[in-house]
């Protein structure tokens, strides 16, 4: 496998370039799966750049070819359109708008160990899919604030209003409340209708979690982006006063119900800055990711941008005999407040 480091002051990101004869993707990965993996492992991103991918199909044969099962996306946090089986859009936010480094589903309980990501059409500017080491993240968060979060967990509130943010029809991915109530008692999420129109959902999960092969433990939640201050002082303020800081579209405290310290968000936020590449899309890229090692986002660009995702190789934090594979959390369903 021809491979390279994308970046020589980063272990991260390893570009393996198809070649004059081979650049059929799915063969590529068939016949370099098990160096495609270890260096995954190893590097925590796998760029594979040259290869005929010129759609849906194209990835989704890259997909099977891995052997990876692909996940549905529920409990949603993005808007994202359904393009194949198991492959969405890129979420959906508007372009203008900056996507915050963070590991996909990470406000859940189960996740995916490996993203996959497919370049289609890349922004006329901007539009770049930034990544960051979670090894240094972790480390640049300090170990006494990893402590706070991994003994306190998260707790994530969400209130879900017509014309407001997701709706629960999206979120949940059905339009019967009943099964709604079904897969939140299944997932450990309280839920309850404050109105007719209302419904507040709230679930504890994990503020860090211990890698399945390299047993590190890393910084693995998105209170970052769920606390009403990832909008910034004045958006934060806006929303309280339209609706109530008992009542936002979405918030995060510490699991135990305490406010998450304005110091304690900034010190994470900066951590996933200052750790943060960036490397321009091509047509045809496909991009693998191990969740747990590498965080990810997105630029805000210009023009048209088709970008492809796919969650991969479930997990869950009770791992596959049912213990904890991160801090145990409230089982019972709302954070005490």
């Amino acid at each position: 496998m021809n491979a390279a480091l994308m970046f020589s002051d980063q272990r991260m990101l390893l570009l393996a370039r198809a070649q004059p004869g081979g650049r059929d993707i799915a063969s590529f990965v068939q016949a370099h799966g098990p160096e495609i993996q270890s260096a995954l492992l190893e590097h925590g991103a796998v760029l594979l750049r040259g290869f005929e991918v010129r759609g849906v199909e194209d990835f989704a044969r890259f997909i099977d070819a891995t052997g990876l099962k692909r996940i549905e996306y529920v409990y949603r946090s993005t808007p994202r359109t359904a393009v194949g089986d198991k492959i969405f859009t890129a979420t959906e936010y508007p372009p203008q708008q900056e996507i915050l480094l963070h590991n996909e589903n990470a406000y859940q309980r189960d996740w995916p160990l490996k993203v996959a990501f497919c370049c289609l059409i890349p922004a006329k500017s901007g539009g770049a899919t930034p990544l960051g080491d979670m090894r240094q993240i972790t480390a640049a968060i300090g170990p006494r604030l990893l402590e706070r979060f991994a003994e306190r967990g998260v707790c994530y509130v969400r209130h879900y209003r017509r014309h407001i943010d997701l709706s629960w029809q999206v979120v949940f991915q059905t339009q019967e409340p009943e099964l709604v109530a079904e897969f939140c008692r299944a997932e450990g999420i309280a839920h309850e209708w404050l109105d007719s129109e209302i419904l507040r959902t709230t679930q504890v999960a994990h503020g860090a979690a211990v890698h399945p092969v390299t047993a590190e433990r890393i910084y693995f939640n998105q209170a970052h982006l769920f606390h009403v201050t990832s909008l910034g002082s004045a958006g934060a303020k806006s929303l309280i006063e339209l609706f109530g800081a008992d009542r936002l579209p979405r918030h995060a405290t510490y699991g135990d119900g305490a406010e998450i310290a304005s110091e304690d968000l900034e010190q994470v936020r900066s951590a996933f800055r200052r750790h943060e590449v960036s490397f321009p899309w091509q047509p045809g890229d496909v991009l693998l990711l191990d969740n747990m090692q590498v965080a990810h986002g997105r630029r805000p660009f210009r023009g048209p941008r088709k970008v492809l995702a796919s969650l991969l190789d479930a997990r869950s934090r009770y791992g596959a005999e049912g213990r904890p594979i991160g801090v145990p959390v409230h089982h019972g369903e709302k954070c005490e407040r």
